[in-house]
């Protein structure tokens, strides 16, 4: 059986608050300037990937007819646990995998500054019955399982989200790997437990790499992940 990872509501409104106002309106300016120099346009849609043993957040932007890496954000720390996915609530890890973000899973009101869902579990965990829930990417640099960025770092990401939400994205994908998946750091992680997983996760990190043109569609078909060209 086949199935389709959850994607968001193309029709929800994206949420605001006077904090997420204030972030918006003192970085703006020079966001503008940074895309421009790269050639790029604020609002346009954008892809998410995370690395967790680089602590490496890039966020891309799509200019034409491929994505460009506009920045590449450290990451404060992902928690208490280490290499491989979430399993289940309160052990420590930070998910791996293949997510979405629609408008609905922006946080402007977070405890943790700004922040938005994940969308943790998805359909891959929910076939081996992983649970757990609030997996983010935040602000505060703390966590004990999220993505944890300093409160100057999430201000810029949420409001390059915020646009290209606006802008007419339905969602932006996130995908999350355990390491920048090359042949060589497969192979010094080949005795681990989540080896065969990770090769998974591989064929869609090559999907990108190939051109950067577009990340993969997503689905999930006899508990594996599965790759297609996206419908644009």
């Amino acid at each position: 059986m086949t199935l389709f990872l959850n994607y968001p509501s193309a029709s929800a409104q994206v949420p605001t608050s006077p904090r997420a106002q204030e972030a918006s309106r003192r970085v703006t300016p020079q966001l503008k300037k940074d895309f421009s120099k790269k050639g790029l346009t604020l609002g346009s849609p954008i892809f998410i990937r995370i690395f967790k043993e680089e602590k490496e957040l890039e966020l891309w932007v799509k200019d034409d007819q491929s994505f460009k890496l506009f920045k590449t954000y450290p990451i404060c720390t992902y928690g208490l646990g280490t290499l491989g996915p979430k399993t289940k609530k309160g052990d420590g890890q930070a998910p791996e995998g293949f997510y979405f973000v629609g408008p609905q899973q922006l946080n402007p009101n977070s405890q943790f500054h700004l922040s938005f869902n994940l969308g943790y579990p998805n359909a891959y965990d929910r076939a081996y019955v992983r649970t757990g829930s609030a997996l983010m990417v935040h602000g505060n640099c703390v966590s004990i399982g999220c993505y944890a960025m300093t409160d100057e770092k999430i201000e810029e990401i949420y409001t390059i989200s915020q646009a290209a939400l606006k802008k007419g994205q339905d969602f932006f994908r996130v995908h999350i790997f355990p390491f920048k998946m090359t042949q060589e750091n497969l192979k010094r992680h080949q005795a681990s437990p989540w080896y065969n997983f990770w090769t998974n996760l591989k064929e869609g990190y090559d999907f990108f790499e190939k051109d950067k043109k577009s990340p993969p569609e997503v689905k999930v078909k006899n508990k594996k992940y599965v790759f297609e060209k996206e419908n644009n």
